[in-house]
């Protein structure tokens, strides 16, 4: 469906996890999409992060990372509910 959608840069170290197919699993109304720059040129160097509906989420860890996102998903979602 991608209701939602998460927008991941392949440099960041959140790719180190399978982040598009866990997401897209859990919440079948997400889209994830895999750029090769999203433009914050050297934050993919510093924290693992995406980007969900345009909103910045990040995390200390690519699983910290994760669990905010899906937090973001989830409040996303309830709008349709």
């Amino acid at each position: 469906m991608g209701i939602v959608v998460v927008e991941v840069c392949d440099g960041n170290a959140i790719t180190s996890i399978n982040i598009e197919e866990i997401l897209e699993k859990e919440f079948p109304e997400v889209a994830v999409l895999m750029n090769e720059c999203l433009s914050f040129c050297g934050l993919c160097r510093v924290k693992p992060y995406a980007l969900v509906n345009n909103k910045r989420i990040f995390g200390n860890t690519p699983e910290e990372c994760l669990d905010k996102i899906r937090a973001v998903i989830k409040e996303e979602l309830a709008v349709y509910e």
